[in-house]
C-alpha cells in the first residue's frame, strides 16, 4: 500500500512535476539507464533527486497467520523512528525540505520513494539511509501503525470504499488463501491483532537483504554518489535472492458469485479471471490495447464507458485491466513498481443504483461476450494504437516515473517502457489483437465480486434469471432500447451454491 498522505501529495504536485519533469527532458538529452550492480541509474542535470529503493519482497512472502507482516514492516521502515531519532524528529527535519519519503508493498515487491533538491541531497540522503539501515523498532511507533493497518481494512476498505473493496474481494475470490497471492496487502484483521513486533524485526533481517536490493536513482546527484549508495547498502546481510515460482491458480469451472453485503447507496461490480500474461510476454502489448479500447481507465472514449455511462447515463465508471491497478479513485495513472507474475483481466464498474445492479452485470457479460466473439475492428484498433503510443509519454512524465518504470522494465525483462510499448505497437496488427482475445480473454472461469445493501435481493434475482428491466429519465434511441431489450433477458446461468452472500464485517477478516 502507498500510504495516504504520499497519495494525496503526489495528486496536489502532479501537475507542476509533469511541467517540471519536460524541462528535465529539455535540459538532459544525455539520460540513460545503468543497471550494473542491481542499481538502476538514470543521471541527468536536473536539480532534484529522486530514489526508489526496491527489494524483491512483498506480501507474498507474509509467513502463514502473519498476514500483513510485510506491509507492517515497510510502515515500520517509512514512518518509524530510527534508533537515533524518533518519527516526529524525522518529519521535522524534512518539512523544511518539502519533501518525504514513503513505502508501497505488493506482492513481490516492496519500494521506498521520495524526491528532494539537489541542495538538500546530503541531509535528506542521511535520514533515508538510516531509516532504512538503522531502524528502531520503537515499541509507541509499532502500536500506531498495527492499528492504523487495521482500521484500514475496517473502516477504510470495508466502511468506506466500495471501489478498493470490490477489486480487492475479486483477488480473494481468484486467488485461495492457500495461496501466496491470497490475502490483502495490509493482511488480514486476526493477524494483525497478533502480531508482534518480533515479528516485524524477524521479517526485516530475512527479507531486507542485498540478495533482494535493487537501488533506484534519477536526477542531478554528484557522479560519485550512487557508488556511495550502493557502498551504505552493502552493509546489509548478503541473503539469498527472493525468486519464487507462483502457480497460476486453479478455477473451477463455471461462473461464481460473491455478493458483499454492506450499508451502501450504491452497487460496485468487479468481475475477472486470471490471464498468463505480464509485461515480460510477447502478447502483452496486444492486451493492452485490448483492454484500453474496451475500458481506459479515466477514458471517456472507452468501449464500456460509451455504452454504460454515455448511451444510458447508468454509472460514473467502467473500466478494464490486465494489471493490478490500486488506488484507482485517487488518480489516473497506475503506479509504478506493482510488478506481479501473475495477473488478471479485470472489469470494473461503480457506482451503480441498486435497482440497476442485474441489468448492469447482464450489460457487463453481453459486452465482454461480444469483445471475445467479434474482437475489435480495423478503425478500434488504429485509434486505440494511436492513443497508446503517446499515453506512454504520460506514464513516464515526471523523473520518479521514469525511474520506476525503468525498474519493472529490469523486473519484466524489457526494454525501457517507453521504447518497448512504441517498437511493439509499431508492429502490431488487428490479426495480433483479436487473436490474443480469442486465446487469452476467453474464459470458462469468471470471478464475480458485487458490493450492495440488497444482498439476497440481487443473489434471487439472479438466480431466478427474471427479466430486469431499465427505465430511463428521458428518451433514449431505438437502437439502445432494442439492445437493452436483449440484455434485460441475457441469461447467467448459475447455481445456488454458485452465489454466496458474505457480511462486510466478515471480509479480510
Amino acid at each position: 500500500m502507498k500510504r495516504a498522505a504520499s497519495i494525496l501529495f503526489s495528486l496536489f504536485i502532479g501537475v507542476s512535476t509533469v511541467s517540471v519533469a519536460s524541462a528535465q527532458r529539455r535540459r538532459a538529452p544525455q539520460t540513460r539507464m545503468n543497471t550494473a550492480n542491481n542499481s538502476v541509474l538514470l543521471p541527468n542535470r536536473s536539480p532534484l533527486v529522486s530514489f526508489r529503493i526496491l527489494f524483491m519482497t512483498g506480501s507474498a512472502a507474509d509467513p502463514k497467520g502473519k498476514e500483513g507482516l510485510a506491509s507492517l514492516t515497510a510502515a515500520m521502515l517509512a514512518e518509524g523512528g530510527t534508533r537515533a531519532k524518533t518519527y516526529a524528529e524525522i518529519t521535522d527535519e524534512m518539512y523544511p525540505m518539502a519533501t518525504s519519503f514513503s513505502s508501497q508493498v505488493d506482492k513481490e515487491m516492496t519500494v521506498f520513494s521520495g524526491t528532494t533538491h539537489l541542495d538538500n541531497l546530503e541531509k535528506y540522503y542521511s535520514l533515508i539511509r538510516e531509516m532504512l539501515l538503522d531502524p528502531g523498532f520503537r515499541a509507541d511507533d509499532f502500536q500506531r501503525l498495527k492499528e492504523e493497518a487495521i482500521n484500514y481494512l475496517k473502516t477504510s476498505l470495508r466502511g468506506g470504499n466500495d471501489e478498493e473493496l470490490g477489486k480487492e474481494v475479486l483477488y480473494t475470490m481468484i486467488y485461495p488463501a492457500t495461496h501466496p497471492y491470497g490475502h490483502q496487502n495490509i493482511g488480514a484483521v486476526s493477524a494483525l491483532e497478533k502480531m508482534t513486533i518480533q515479528d516485524v524485526r524477524n521479517f526485516y533481517q530475512r527479507n531486507y537483504t542485498r540478495a533482494n536490493l535493487v537501488i533506484g536513482l534519477a536526477g542531478g546527484y554528484p557522479t560519485d554518489f550512487a557508488k556511495r549508495v550502493e557502498g551504505d547498502f552493502a552493509k546489509l546481510p548478503a541473503g539469498t535472492p527472493s525468486t519464487p515460482r507462483f502457480s497460476p491458480p486453479r478455477l473451477t469451472t463455471g461462473k461464481k458469485i460473491e455478493i458483499v453485503q454492506r450499508e451502501t447507496r450504491s452497487t460496485a461490480i468487479s468481475l475477472g479471471f486470471p490471464i498468463s500474461v505480464t509485461r515480460a510476454h510477447k502478447d502483452w502489448p496486444a492486451l493492452a490495447v485490448v483492454a484500453s479500447y474496451f475500458g481506459q481507465h479515466r477514458s471517456s472514449n472507452s468501449h464500456l464507458y460509451q455504452r454504460l455511462r454515455e448511451a444510458r447515463g447508468l454509472n460514473y465508471g467502467d473500466y478494464a485491466y490486465i494489471e493490478y491497478f490500486p488506488r484507482g479513485m485517487f488518480q489516473f495513472q497506475p503506479d509504478a513498481n506493482l510488478g506481479r507474475k501473475l495477473q488478471i483481466f479485470q472489469i470494473w464498474i461503480r457506482p451503480v443504483e441498486p435497482q440497476n445492479g442485474h441489468f448492469i452485470l447482464r450489460a457487463a457479460l453481453y459486452e465482454y461476450d461480444k469483445l471475445v466473439r467479434e474482437g475489435m475492428s480495423e478503425e478500434d484498433f488504429e485509434a486505440t494504437r494511436e492513443f497508446l503510443s503517446k499515453y506512454v509519454n504520460i506514464l513516464t512524465a515526471t523523473q520518479d516515473d521514469q525511474l520506476g518504470y525503468a525498474l519493472d522494465s529490469r523486473y519484466y525483462g524489457i526494454k525501457d517502457f517507453p521504447t518497448y510499448m512504441r517498437e511493439q505497437l509499431a508492429k502490431l496488427t488487428r490479426a495480433d489483437v483479436n487473436r490474443a482475445i480469442k486465446q487469452y480473454l476467453k474464459s470458462d472461469a469468471v470471478r464475480i465480486a458485487i458490493i450492495t445493501k440488497d444482498a439476497e435481493g440481487l443473489r434471487e434475482a439472479i438466480l431466478s434469471n427474471k427479466l430486469s428491466p431499465i427505465t430511463y429519465n428521458a428518451p433514449k434511441p431505438k437502437e439502445i432500447t432494442d439492445e437493452d431489450k436483449v440484455i434485460e433477458a441475457y441469461r447467467i446461468v448459475l447455481k445456488p451454491a454458485d452465489i454466496k452472500i458474505v457480511p462486510v464485517d466478515k471480509v479480510f477478516q
